[in-house]
């Protein structure tokens, strides 16, 4: 018999232990996979989301946990657009709100006419147009909170009204955005915003565009970062400021990083478990095949053949449990992703191959873990004491 076939044979024979092996590193790696993907697919939308509008920088209040918890003056705008470099600047006010019955929905306070606002994506065919200075109580609709915003369970349209707030605001566009935050969001004027949410001459964060002949684009944005942070008011105390490329700016939010913390600990936990679940199997199999191991010792099977046999097994129940998982990840997230409440953090896609390939090494590690010390035992089984193993 060859030596694969005889592995094979050696897992297929126990097949309800085989199968319950399996399914526990399944949800092991499923989990992690899942927790991994959508953490981050959630930085990596976040960052579209700015780098998309053309945002080379970031200016927030220093030491927030979050955007969302940051409070600027909206009169930095005009200190921060004289400096060098600078070809333009958004003020922008980040909250979150009930809009239509949907509690907790992203709403963008935007400049009419600016550059990030403008770089919404507006069908022609049916989906309005932008937001003008002209437009009262307009807003703009990403499709996915269109979809529900609507009355009677139909999807909204340009020209219907929209409770934002309990104020009602009329829909001008929808737009389209790859971004699960953007697309599941609301944008009005930011002094509409400042308004309805009472944060008058408040913005969360300043949007800056590098003119295109900066030259060393690192260089300029390492020098526009440390005169922003080092402006001072008039009392001579530094204004608190924090001033970040587009991508350190999503990658340093607190937020992201709870998030990623959460979903490694979680992780870490479900791959001890798989772990401790393969150690075991393997231990229990390698005790009930004593007899078997010493059999093949007595015929001259060497230590190093015995240990690769069983590491052979752990790494096989691993490896389809991998396989298994990253699956149940995928049907997981979309499943969660298709209700309302998770719209806007979680998308579809959130699965992707270098997610898949981490839960692949991670199954190595529950393979190992779960084999190394069975097929050590095995292998230090003396031939004549296996034989008259009961």
């Amino acid at each position: 018999m060859h030596f694969y076939d005889f592995v094979l044979r050696n897992l297929i024979r126990r097949k309800t232990r085989t199968a319950l092996t399996i399914v526990g590193v399944a949800v092991a790696i499923g989990a992690v996979v899942a927790l991994l993907g959508v953490t981050s697919a959630y930085e990596r939308k976040s960052a579209e989301q700015i780098t998309g509008h053309g945002v080379d920088m970031v200016v927030t209040r220093a030491g927030v946990a979050n955007k969302y918890g940051s409070t600027l003056d909206v009169g930095i705008e005009k200190r921060i657009a004289a400096l060098e470099g600078v070809e333009d600047i958004s003020p922008t006010l980040l909250d979150r709100g009930k809009v239509a019955d949907r509690i907790g929905t992203p709403i963008f306070g935007w400049k009419v006419g600016g550059f990030a606002m403008e770089g919404l994506d507006i069908p022609k065919e049916g989906s309005g147009r932008h937001l003008t200075t002209d437009d009262k109580d307009g807003v703009l609709l990403g499709r996915g909170l269109a979809e529900t915003a609507g009355k009677d369970g139909k999807a909204a349209k340009p020209g219907d009204e929209v409770d934002i707030e309990g104020t009602q605001f009329k829909i001008v566009g929808i737009f389209d955005s790859t971004n699960m935050v953007e697309n599941n969001g609301a944008f009005v004027a930011l002094a509409q915003l400042q308004d309805i949410m009472q944060r008058a001459d408040q913005v969360t964060e300043f949007q800056i565009k590098l003119k295109k002949d900066v030259g060393d684009r690192g260089a300029a944005l390492k020098r526009l970062q440390a005169e922003i942070e080092g402006m001072k008011s008039e009392d001579g105390s530094k204004l608190g400021l924090a001033a970040l490329p587009s991508e350190e700016s999503v990658a340093g939010d607190n937020t992201h990083r709870l998030a990623k913390a959460m979903a490694w600990v979680t992780s870490v936990i479900a791959l001890i478990v798989g772990a401790v679940g393969m150690l075991n199997t393997m231990i229990v199999s390698v005790l009930e095949r004593t007899q078997e191991i010493g059999v093949l010792r007595a015929i001259g099977w060497k230590k190093i053949r015995i240990m690769r046999m069983i590491m052979i097994e752990s790494f096989a129940l691993s490896f389809t449990g991998a396989a298994i998982g990253a699956l149940l990840a995928v049907a997981m997230v979309r499943v969660l992703a298709s209700f309302p409440a998770a719209q806007g953090f979680v998308s579809g896609d959130a699965i992707t191959l270098n997610v898949v390939v981490m839960g692949y090494i991670l199954a190595v590690f529950v393979g190992l873990v779960g084999g190394a010390y069975p097929a050590l035992r095995g292998a230090s089984l003396p031939p004549t004491e296996a034989l008259r193993y009961e």
